[in-house]
């Protein structure tokens, strides 16, 4: 599930926060892999950490929940992407390799989202 909080004043925040824009705990959650998003921005990083895959195109996305925008980055799955493009969240089990980095690979979860052109 890709969480973010809803706050009492029906501002939506992601990753969610303990207190959100208006100073209030989370009253709900959205699962934005439910929804699309608009690509707001992109890069493509060619010199990337132990782990990630070269070349590496990352997105500034928008989703539209309910009418609150909530916009997240994230990686794409591929280097073919445009601003305006419509996509979509999808499950990936390991965003990098385990082992290439400085980190014990028990030591944190490697899975999440990549975004998706639609």
């Amino acid at each position: 599930m890709m969480e973010a909080h809803r706050y009492p004043d029906g501002s939506i925040t992601y990753p969610g926060h303990p207190i959100g824009p208006g100073g209030e705990e989370p009253v709900d959650t959205v699962d934005l892999s439910e929804y699309t998003a608009e690509v707001i921005t992109w890069t493509t990083s060619t010199a990337t950490p132990p782990g990630v895959r070269e070349p590496n195109t990352l997105a500034i996305v928008e989703f539209d929940v309910d009418g609150e925008p909530v916009r997240a980055i994230g990686g794409v799955t591929t280097e073919d992407v445009e601003i305006g493009d419509e996509v979509r969240p999808v499950y990936v089990e390991e965003l990098r390799e385990p082992g290439a980095g400085i980190r014990e690979p028990d030591s944190q979860e490697w899975d999440g989202y990549r975004f998706e052109p639609v």
